[in-house]
């Protein structure tokens, strides 16, 4: 008999390591953790912007916005560091702690190598956590937003895609603003090449 070697960590070892690591962020999905990669000028500067936007439209609200610095478990074997999170709990406190449980928008800002994950196995976990209500993909090699939205079934589905020229509307957080705003100061193009 042959004796198979499991590498698989607990939740609790995971958060150790992703705490005590000083310049390497990791993402956990049942039991094995990914280092997470740099991005580019336009990913970094799309992220700020609708950070800004957020941080504008939340200023009088018991929601808050956190930005990839913030781990989110979206379940009990999966962590993930979001391009930009919105919780309205309580239970996710200001100054409390480097986790957020109840997400309920989460932003991901595309990327040729993480649009594959964020389209397929980030949209099946972020669809299974229940606070999700929006999960928003903001394009970086032309100018597109698409909102997903949970339906009265509570699956997720493609709400609508916003492109040059239009408001993107955000429903869990009342929210409606320009595309421009978005890629403002970025080099990504209105259309498809």
């Amino acid at each position: 008999m042959v004796a198979q070697r499991d590498d698989r960590i607990s939740p609790e070892e995971y958060l150790r390591i992703d705490r005590e690591s000083l310049d390497v962020k990791y993402e956990y999905v049942d039991g094995h953790m990914y280092a997470m990669s740099g991005g580019t000028r336009d990913h970094a500067r799309i992220a700020y912007n609708m950070s800004n936007l957020l941080d504008a439209h939340l200023d009088n609200s018991p929601c808050r916005f956190f930005q990839s610095d913030v781990r989110v478990q979206v379940a009990e074997s999966v962590y993930y560091y979001p391009d930009v999170t919105v919780t309205c709990s309580s239970e996710d406190t200001p100054g409390g702690g480097d986790t957020i449980y109840h997400p309920q928008l989460i932003v991901e800002v595309l990327s040729p190598s993480t649009e594959y994950r964020d389209r397929r196995k980030k949209f099946v976990a972020y669809q299974a956590c229940p606070s999700i209500q929006e999960y928003v993909l903001i394009g970086t090699r032309y100018q597109i937003v698409e909102v997903f939205r949970r339906n009265t079934d509570g699956k997720m589905q493609l709400y609508e895609q916003f492109g040059p020229g239009q408001q993107v509307e955000l429903a869990s957080i009342g929210f409606t603003f320009p595309i421009a705003a978005l890629y403002r100061r970025t080099d990504v193009p209105e259309q498809e090449k």
